[in-house]
């Protein structure tokens, strides 16, 4: 993952927000800025629970805050996703195993048609 793909808002936020570095990180629980500094520079990516506590404090998504991140990670699991359907798709089972293919493929057209409503 390229620094472009996790870039973030995070600093953006913090500066709307008034508070500096150092009082975000007591907020998180840590003891020194040295983390939000780095998940601003986008060095590091935070973890989920610190991610949500972003999300919390700004009130704002983490997609919102974090939107390289999660263009990255999207990316990546919409491949994935396709070549499991695909997989599904090319599939020849009977019995048990057919109705839960069936089932799979039907939450892949549900997932498809959804997004377009």
């Amino acid at each position: 993952m390229t620094l472009d793909q996790i870039a973030s808002y995070l600093r953006t936020h913090r500066k709307k927000s008034g508070l500096s570095q150092r009082e975000l990180a007591s907020i998180l629980g840590f003891l020194s800025e040295i983390q939000v500094s780095r998940h601003e520079r986008s060095v590091t990516i935070p973890g989920l629970l610190i991610a949500l506590g972003y999300e919390a404090i700004f009130r704002a998504p983490i997609a919102e805050i974090f939107p390289g991140l999660y263009r990255a990670v999207e990316t990546s699991i919409e491949e994935r996703l396709a070549t499991m359907e695909n997989e599904l798709q090319q599939s020849n089972v009977k019995g048990r195993k057919a109705a839960s293919v069936a089932r799979k493929l039907e939450w892949f057209w549900e997932r498809r048609n959804s997004e377009s409503i």
